[in-house]
């Protein structure tokens, strides 16, 4: 029998959401058979059942595809087979999301932090791909990030390496979704963009209304972004001091907004990284697929 090489095999990936589940297979470097439905509302039992039924579909038409990954938001415990909690997801805390698919499947299954599979899909296939080192931040509701290295994803001794989201960049500043005050997705991400742009224009402003007023010259909703970028280049570029990557990528809702973002972040990093290594900033290459194509990665190589 001939045993293809991790990087043909054929595998599956599931990108699990609070809105949506995406799958699809990745044969080779190329994303099959994309998928994606609501993800359900009736609480984790649920999300798996539907989880099990896409990959099953799957592996109806692809039945060599026996490599199964799937990428989730939140925490993830250190051996990567229960998920603490995932915020946006209805009842899905402490959930044994590893054992309970293989109950529904009898096959194993590579559990992976959403950013982090993310990371892995722009590594190999995305804007950083070429490179030996990487770092993946996606800037969105919250913040998340994803560290690469030869590869591969690097976890840390517990496995919770790149949270760069609740790194404290302002002691004292505003309590984040985790409890922390003055985290970086407390002061920098669109929730946090949306809020402080809603108090200093006195009204209810949506994060894609602040960067557009911004962009029109309007004085409070510059202040509001200019603030939040310059929080976000600032930890690029300590980042940049402590690991020393060869490549930022960025991508998430946020940094959809393209050169207003890149260049305020930009800007940010290139003077507070002066006088050590250059802090180079890509934008994610492959939207809303990275999800579904990082999960499958993960399980060639996770």
């Amino acid at each position: 029998m001939t045993i293809l090489p991790l990087s043909e095999q054929l595998s599956i990936g599931v990108d699990v959401g609070g809105t949506k589940i995406a799958t699809g297979v990745l044969r080779g470097d190329e994303l099959q058979d994309r998928h994606v439905q609501p993800t359900p509302e009736t609480g984790w039992e649920a999300v798996l059942d539907a989880v099990a039924a896409q990959i099953l579909d799957l592996q109806a038409k692809h039945p060599d595809a026996r490599l199964i990954g799937v990428g989730i938001p939140g925490p993830l415990n250190s051996d990567r087979t229960r998920v603490k909690f995932a915020p946006n997801i209805y009842g899905f805390t402490d959930v044994p999301m590893v054992d309970g698919l293989l109950e529904r499947l009898s096959q194993r299954i590579v559990l992976e932090n959403d950013a982090k599979a993310a990371a892995l899909a722009e590594a190999h296939l995305g804007a950083a791909r070429g490179t030996e080192s990487s770092i993946y931040v996606t800037v969105s509701t919250g913040i998340g990030a994803g560290i690469v290295l030869n590869g591969r994803i690097w976890r840390g001794r517990h496995g919770v390496a790149g949270e760069l989201g609740h790194i404290t960049v302002m002691p004292g500043g505003p309590v984040s979704g985790a409890g922390l005050d003055g985290a970086l997705e407390a002061v920098a991400s669109g929730t946090a963009i949306a809020r402080d742009a809603s108090y200093a224009l006195n009204r209810d402003v949506t994060t894609a209304e602040a960067f557009t007023l911004a962009q029109q010259g309007h004085p409070g909703a510059r202040r509001v972004i200019a603030q939040a970028l310059k929080h976000v280049g600032v930890a690029l570029a300590d980042l940049q001091k402590v690991i020393d990557p060869e490549v930022f990528v960025i991508g998430g809702g946020v940094a959809s907004v393209g050169d207003y973002f890149f260049h305020g972040v930009q800007a940010a990093a290139d003077e507070y990284a002066k006088g050590f290594a250059p802090v180079t900033i890509r934008r994610a290459q492959l939207g809303p697929d990275a999800g579904v194509i990082g999960a499958a990665l993960a399980a060639r190589y996770g």
